[in-house]
């Protein structure tokens, strides 16, 4: 798929060059007005080589000209040469894909309450429902389906797609992305035995989302018991992930599809979990932790360090650990047969000084 903005603007390369902090090894001139994939790409179009398995098709592509590391000096077309291939491509992209706002009003079908702060060029389309009390920023896009709880804020250039569900008393912040199916405010999962029966313990507590965070489709935010849930500036959480009662997570952490998160945990800044990690409650994970997918974290994790495993282990013991696993019957069978050969030994000692 090539993509390229609507009026078709082109940009010459050394312009390119310069927005992406970059430099020209041929032709600057050359002008590009769009982005493709690198076996698709045609005439007019600049791609990309981020793995340098690639580099074959470099002379191969029909692009105007390709992004490419500073590694790669010499092609038989106009090179963009950067630090950072990828995050180039994703700069060049945003540009030519990304359209500038335009509102269209307010829907007649959706249903505001008289009681809430509504910011100027917004689009609210058909069916969102916004409570009292409320407060929406300017320029926010608001898609069919969704729910603003009583109490609750969107900050400026957010938006919340089909049926992102936000319950009361949730601060949302500036250009927050909510993809569909969303649920930020649901109770946390909190409860206590009285006998056999479980007994509620009321949440009363918020969620606190804080400006540029981006967050996929389906994943669930719980409201704390008390005080707030925090998800801070700039945190990107996948689809499909679980982040419980009074959790904090830090500025700029990744969080991957599938994760789970217990109750009051801290996971600090620039954190990235992998997919299918689980959490226990009440830890801490330190700045600058990496932790591998399906590992199980049972316990805090301390800063600018990688774990892998479950339950998880600094990432080198558990590469030296997931070379025994398969040879483990072998090593089995070994300890039996030298059981074997002991109890003989054993034996033949024994006898030996019965007959003394």
């Amino acid at each position: 798929m090539t993509y390229f903005n609507e009026k078709r603007m082109k940009k010459k390369l050394k312009e390119l060059a310069q927005w992406v902090d970059g430099t020209v090894i041929g032709d600057g001139e050359v002008e590009i007005s769009g982005v493709s994939a690198i076996d698709e790409a045609q005439a007019g179009e600049i791609t990309f080589i981020a793995n340098p398995k690639y580099l074959p098709k470099l002379n191969e592509t029909r692009a105007s000209a390709v992004i490419v590391s500073k590694a790669v000096t010499r092609g038989e077309k106009p090179l963009l040469s950067v630090s950072h291939p990828y995050l180039a491509f994703a700069k060049i992209l945003a540009f030519f894909s990304q359209k500038p706002y335009q509102p269209k009003g307010i829907d007649s079908n959706a249903w505001i309450s008289p009681t809430a702060s509504l910011g100027k060029d917004l689009t609210l389309y058909p069916f969102v429902y916004i409570g009292d009390h409320c407060s929406i920023g300017d320029r926010v896009t608001l898609y069919p389906g969704v729910c603003i709880g009583d109490g609750s804020s969107v900050g400026e250039d957010s938006i919340l797609y089909p049926n992102v569900s936000v319950y009361s008393g949730t601060t949302i912040g500036k250009r927050v992305i909510l993809h569909s199916g969303v649920v930020v405010g649901s109770d946390g999962f909190g409860y206590v035995k009285e006998g056999k029966k479980n007994v509620k313990i009321p949440q009363v507590g918020g969620v606190e989302i804080e400006d540029d965070v981006e967050i996929g489709s389906n994943t669930t935010i719980d409201r704390a018991t008390l005080g707030k849930t925090i998800i801070r500036r700039g945190v990107k959480i996948d689809n499909l992930a679980q982040v419980a009662h009074n959790v904090i997570i830090g500025e700029d952490s990744i969080i991957v599809a599938q994760v789970g998160i217990s109750g009051s945990t801290k996971i600090g800044s620039n954190v990235t979990l992998a997919g299918q990690v689980g959490m226990v409650g009440h830890i801490e994970i330190g700045d600058n932790v990496m932790v591998g997918a399906q590992s199980g974290v049972g316990h805090d994790l301390p800063a600018n360090q990688v774990f892998t495993g479950s339950p998880a282990i600094p990432h080198r013991e558990w590469l030296r650990s997931v070379t025994v696993f398969p040879k483990l019957p072998e090593m089995r069978r070994t300890l039996i047969e030298i059981e074997k050969r002991l109890k003989k030994i054993e034996e033949t000692l024994s006898s030996s000084e019965k007959e003394k």
